[in-house]
């Protein structure tokens, strides 16, 4: 399996090259050369398998390069971690499923491929005598997670920008509480937007790059999505158990495209999904997009689903390069323009795909707290608010013909104060939680400046 880039100026690559190079040197993301096929018989052999199992049947079709004996050796490390035996367990709720990403060690969706990209990248590292230094942005969970994938492992520093006082209590602490002396917490004083802005004009610095060996923990990095294909296929087989409907409705809470482009790589796989529902809260510039082709960018609302505070999605590039039907010059046009403009605009032809691959609504935060209130009392099921706009839009947008699956990204007590706004109810913490906020912080404060991001970069690589 070979990887190109989405604007065209990177070829060839092996997947482990994909894996190392992160964001493309051209400035696009890196996309497998071709979605292998899973036929409906493959599919059905597979339906056993547990999710370490599953997950090296899937990787191993993209990490060719890779032998199979030491890839099954890093999946097994990356899931060992997870304090549940299915590592994400799909539970039944009423009228709908509910797919359970949260029993990593931070508690969080984004443990499920930081962990395997922590491992994966030790052992790359390993493997070529070389090290890292990884620089990401986060808007909540991929911070904890990827610090927790990397903390204490050889060869790698990480920086890590969130933007100040705009993620949770219990995100920040889980970042600043690890002091581990190869990583660093970087609170921007500016919104998620400028964080990830800053990450990716660093990586654009071809020369400092290459100077400092920068690598991606983002989901800018290939290998964050493909092991979050494997879990719309864990998830319809756990459904299809007990439900015996030809195909299953997913419901995706995102901000940045990733995880719901995951599930668009597993259905072109063959994942027998009908629809993908992709839900926002009030910065919806993704449900605008697929319901009346309206891409442009917004101020950015700070909401009770923090981890969803995007207006500019950059997983977006990697759904539009197959929408222009793989032509990576149009891309290039086309994100030039979005870069000056601040829109994106598309043909009526091109809106009609969107809307054939997804549907969209957004929600506020009045609706989340009534999700989180009305869920617990018909259910006795806490949501975390990223969980509840999946299934409040869910709910609206579903075939009743199919099971409805939404992505539950969170553990609700990462989200206390809004579960008890909701609900009344102070959600139990987990141990791995209980203590956080008496353990010794390691933080810097920082403007939202690419140099002064560059320089701290400079002063702390060892």
């Amino acid at each position: 399996m070979k990887y190109c880039s989405t604007r065209g100026q990177v070829k060839g690559l092996d997947f482990s090259e994909a894996v190392m190079m992160g964001l493309a040197d051209d400035g696009g993301l890196l996309l497998p050369e071709e979605i292998p096929k899973v036929s409906r018989k493959t599919l059905q052999q597979m339906s056993r398998l547990s999710y370490p199992e599953l997950a090296l049947q899937i990787i191993s079709q993209f990490a060719t390069d890779i032998p199979t004996k030491d890839l099954k050796n890093i999946i097994d490390r990356s899931y060992a971690t997870f304090d549940h035996a299915q590592i994400a367990p799909v539970i039944r709720k009423d009228d709908l499923y509910i797919l359970e990403l949260f029993h990593g060690p931070t508690l969080a969706f984004k443990d499920i491929a930081l962990q395997f990209l922590g491992h994966l990248f030790e052992y790359l590292l390993d493997k070529n005598g070389q090290k890292m230094n990884i620089i990401g942005a986060t808007s909540g969970d991929t911070g904890s997670a990827a610090i927790y994938g990397i903390r204490g492992k050889k060869n790698i520093n990480i920086f890590i920008l969130h933007p100040k006082g705009h993620v949770s209590p219990i995100q920040e602490l889980q970042m600043t509480t690890v002091t581990d002396k190869n990583v660093f917490n970087l609170a921007v004083e500016g919104t998620f937007d400028d964080a990830q802005s800053i990450v990716k004009d660093i990586f654009g610095d071809l020369e400092f790059k290459e100077q400092f060996s920068l690598g991606a923990v983002n989901s800018i990095n290939w290998a964050r999505v493909l092991a979050q294909v494997v879990y719309y296929f864990y998830a319809w087989y756990r459904v299809s158990e007990e439900n015996d409907a030809e195909h299953i409705d997913v419901s995706v809470p995102t901000g940045n495209f990733g995880d719901i482009f995951a599930g668009y790589i597993a259905k072109q796989m063959g994942v027998p999904i009908n629809k993908l529902i992709l839900a926002t809260n009030s910065n919806n510039i993704l449900s605008r997009c697929i319901n009346s082709g309206d891409y442009s960018k917004a101020a950015v609302h700070h909401s009770l689903s923090p981890s969803m505070d995007i207006q500019v999605a950059s997983n977006f590039e990697r759904y539009l390069y197959y929408l222009l039907d793989c032509d990576a010059e149009s891309v290039v046009q086309m994100m030039d323009s979005f870069k000056t403009s601040g829109r994106l605009n598309f043909t009526d032809e091109q809106k009609l795909r969107l809307q054939n691959d997804f549907c969209a609504s957004s929600i506020d935060d009045k609706e989340t707290l009534a999700t989180i209130k009305s869920f617990h009392q018909e259910n006795g099921y806490i949501l975390d608010p990223h969980t509840a706009i999946g299934v409040a839009v869910g709910r609206q947008i579903r075939n009743s013909l199919y099971p409805l699956v939404c992505l539950a990204t969170a553990h609700p007590a990462k989200f206390g104060d809004t579960v008890k706004k909701a609900t009344g109810l102070d959600p139990a913490l987990p141990t791995t939680l209980a203590n956080l906020s008496s353990l010794e912080k390691k933080l810097v404060t920082i403007a939202a400046d690419k140099e002064l991001v560059k320089n701290y970069i400079t002063d702390n690589v060892t």
